[in-house]
This record gives structure tokens, C-alpha cells and sequence, in this order.
């Protein structure tokens, strides 16, 4: 059991048969009347956020989520299918629990698979991965102008915007989370 007072970012709890993350909190003392934590949580089965204000001796189950490091192994279909390293046994990932940074993720590559009580709810990608450019228009000689970007297709079929400098067979280094470019490889 967690009491609200002990709520920190990224604490997970149960809730009317829900699981829930603490987001953001605040410990709230007025001047006159009773202490309170104002908190923001997320549901992270669905993802939709909900504020409200708790008394800080109020309790609930602790959720334990599990984060396993599985390799993406191919798609059929919808389902993606992902290796658990430790037992070499398949797990298939509904396409609606992947995410926008799995956009960015080619197979053999290690993500971390999320899971309550064995119920698959998301999938991390890496923060950086390296792709090639598979496509995109030639820079020209005495186009310099600084921050110019041109778009670009990558090995997964992702597009994003890089620099003028970039051509096709280049390697280069992508932040998933915001989907920008970093740098080459």
C-alpha cells in the first residue's frame, strides 16, 4: 500500500481496479483547513490524464509493472512480434500499443515491452537509434543557408526533416522521442 503523501513522479498505483502513474504532485498546506496532495495521473492502459486532490493519509495498492528488454523479431499483420532474450519465447504486441517512436525501430532491435499482470500495455523504443537514408532530393553546391532542412526517407520508411548536407547511404543518429535528427554516424 502507497499513501498520496508518498507520491513522487512516476509512482504507479491502483485505483478502482485501474493502474495508475503519478505524473506531477504537489503538497498543498493552506493557512486554514487541512493539508492536501494536488496530483496528476495517468492511466496507462489507456493514457488518458486526470487531476485531483487527495488527502495525504489516503491509500492505495502499489502497481508493480513489469519492463522486460525484448528484441522486435518481424510483423504479421497487426500483431508485432517480440523475443524475450532471457527465454527465447515470442510475445505478439498489438499494433495500437506500439506507439510513434516504434516508427523509427527496425527488427532485431532491443525495446523495452511494458506489462501488468501479464497484459501487454506499450512498448519503448530506444532514445537513439541509427538508420540509413534511403531516399532523399541532393544538396546543392552554395546551398549554405544555416537550418535548412530537406525531408528524407529512412530504411523503416519513416520520414523525417535533415539537414541539406545529408545524402542517400548516409547513417545517421535519431532522437525517438521528439523524431529529430541528430547527427551522422
Amino acid at each position: 500500500m502507497i499513501s498520496a503523501s508518498d507520491f513522487r513522479k512516476g509512482v504507479t498505483f491502483e485505483r478502482d481496479g485501474k493502474v495508475y502513474t503519478v505524473v506531477d504532485f504537489q503538497h498543498v498546506k493552506p493557512g486554514k483547513g487541512a493539508a492536501f496532495v494536488r496530483t496528476k495521473y495517468k492511466d496507462v492502459m489507456t493514457g488518458a490524464i486526470r487531476e485531483e486532490a487527495f488527502n495525504p493519509s489516503d491509500k492505495f495498492p502499489t502497481a508493480f509493472i513489469e519492463r522486460r528488454e525484448m528484441a522486435y523479431s518481424y510483423q504479421d499483420g497487426e500483431l508485432y512480434y517480440f523475443m524475450d532474450n532471457e527465454t527465447y519465447e515470442m510475445v505478439p504486441v498489438n499494433e495500437s500499443e506500439l506507439g510513434d517512436a516504434f516508427k523509427f525501430v527496425k527488427e532485431n532491435e532491443v525495446c523495452k515491452v511494458l506489462s501488468y499482470k501479464g497484459s501487454v500495455f506499450a512498448v519503448e523504443a530506444p532514445n537513439f537509434v541509427e538508420l540509413q537514408v534511403t531516399k532523399t532530393e541532393p544538396g546543392f553546391k552554395g546551398n549554405t543557408a544555416t537550418n535548412t532542412l530537406k525531408p528524407a526517407t529512412l530504411e523503416t520508411g519513416a520520414e523525417i526533416m535533415v539537414p541539406l548536407f545529408i545524402d542517400e547511404g548516409e547513417m545517421i543518429r535519431i532522437d525517438t522521442r521528439t523524431g529529430e535528427y541528430m547527427e551522422r554516424v
